[in-house]
């Protein structure tokens, strides 16, 4: 069994190895060509609604960190856009590159973001100051009293298509929906992302440099905006 990562052994392109799934028509991310994106009049606003008290604790799986809601009732939601019903906040992970030039999964018109790289972002430090914690593939802390809404830019404008996961099982069940403004991180917080390592406390340690996925093809489907 392919134990997945983001290494030459193990890595994106032998995925479908394992999930066949991978060269389905439906896979994320994908290069989002703007000037191809069809404007949807009927496309609503999107309305985030998040309790701070519903963050739980913050983990290192030895592919990202991640941040836990408590998604046990209507807490943390989010309606509106292309979204028919009330979808609930799960988790939050990181996608990063080995150096500061690329790391987004999704693209626009042909550019990788690292995250838009300038200013620290004083709400990420929220995040990237607990990282220390939890350097070791497995290990988990309390992280609670986080406000997700403090990671959005100003601008709710958005693109959406139907797509995947980007990591396995790669299910095609995905409502995408990508902001179109970036938000800004600094080099020394993205610095703290690549210092997690992808190794247990037990194995030589590596550490996660990047863990993202290249653009899939679009295969016929529509990239819609508001």
């Amino acid at each position: 069994m392919l134990h997945w990562g983001y290494d030459e052994h193990n890595g994106p392109a032998h995925w479908k190895e394992v999930f066949p799934v991978a060269n389905g028509d439906r896979q994320s991310p994908i290069d989002i060509k703007t000037e191809e994106t069809k404007y949807d009049p009927s496309l609503r606003p999107l309305n985030p609604s998040y309790d701070p008290a519903s963050a739980k604790i913050i983990l290192n799986n030895g592919h990202s960190t991640s941040v836990e809601f408590d998604d046990t009732v209507n807490k943390s939601v989010l309606t509106g856009g292309p979204l028919s019903g009330t979808y609930r906040l799960r988790q939050i992970h990181f996608h990063w590159g080995s150096n500061d030039e690329a790391g987004s999964e999704h693209t626009v018109d042909g550019m990788k973001y690292a995250a838009e790289i300038g200013e620290c972002n004083p709400q990420l430090n929220k995040i990237t100051d607990r990282l220390d914690t939890i350097r070791i593939k497995g290990k988990k802390a309390l992280f609670t009293n986080f406000d997700p809404s403090c990671l959005l830019p100003t601008s709710l404008d958005y693109w959406t298509y139907f797509g995947s996961l980007t990591v396995p099982p790669l299910l095609e069940s995905v409502i995408w929906i990508v902001l179109r403004e970036p938000i800004s991180v600094c080099s020394e917080q993205l610095a703290k992302f690549r210092s997690l390592l992808s190794t247990a406390e037990d194995e030589v340690a590596c550490c996660l440099l990047r863990n993202f996925r290249p653009p899939q093809p679009l295969r016929g489907r529509e990239v819609r905006r508001n």
